[in-house]
């Protein structure tokens, strides 16, 4: 999928750098941030709460925190901590407070991506929705002149055509969200077999869903 229109025009470089300016100009977010108990991820949640992208909640074992901090000498005052000792917990309270409208949105901290899909796909405690959660990558590609995105690559091995559906929809807001209101699509598949070959790879699914 690559993200394009009249109206939608990030430089041929630096592209990255185009949407945190976005960003900066649009109000902060407010932000759950889970175990951000080592460096990068703190100073990380800092930075950004710092340049106006987000404000931060920070959720873990408070202690462990602010040894980080001190360590790093970060001033925590303007941002809230909520103190919970695991990270699975931690984990758990981040969905809860997004679930009731406390917080916008998840950052992962210092703890497996596992422990935060649990948390988030709890049947009862977590975020679901009616659609198929999906992940996406953003690429600033020097050689190609504009970004370009990439979804499924993460979450979902082997999508359906009704996940496919979601996955596609997925990206399509998120676009919309970053300003670009007419994305363009194409639909990938692993298999390198000509497209005038009518055989699919049994052993590649996509090969098969998508061939005419």
């Amino acid at each position: 999928m690559t993200a394009a229109s009249d109206e939608f025009s990030p430089p041929k470089h630096d592209q990255l750098e185009y949407f945190i300016e976005r960003a900066r100009v649009a109000r902060p977010i407010r932000t759950a941030v889970i175990h951000p108990v080592e460096a990068n991820s703190l100073e990380g949640a800092i930075q950004a709460g710092e340049e106006g992208l987000i404000e931060p909640i920070l959720i873990g074992p408070e202690h462990r925190i602010r040894d980080a901090a001190a360590k790093l000498n970060l001033d925590l005052s303007r941002y809230p901590v909520i103190n919970v000792e695991h990270s699975h917990q931690a984990a758990e309270m981040a969905c809860e407070i997004v679930r009731c409208g406390e917080a916008e949105a998840l950052m992962k901290g210092s703890l497996s991506t596992s422990e935060v899909l649990h948390a988030a796909l709890h049947k009862k405690f977590g975020l679901r929705t009616e659609r198929r959660l999906s992940h996406l990558f953003v690429f600033d590609i020097p050689n190609y002149h504009k970004p370009l995105i990439i979804t499924d690559a993460a979450i979902n091995i082997a999508p359906d055509l009704m996940a496919k559906k979601d996955i596609v929809q997925n990206a399509i807001d998120f676009c919309h969200a970053i300003g670009n209101t007419t994305p363009k699509i194409a639909i990938l598949s692993g298999s390198a077999i000509p497209s005038w070959i009518t055989m699919c790879t049994p052993s590649v699914m996509s090969s098969c869903i998508f061939r005419p």
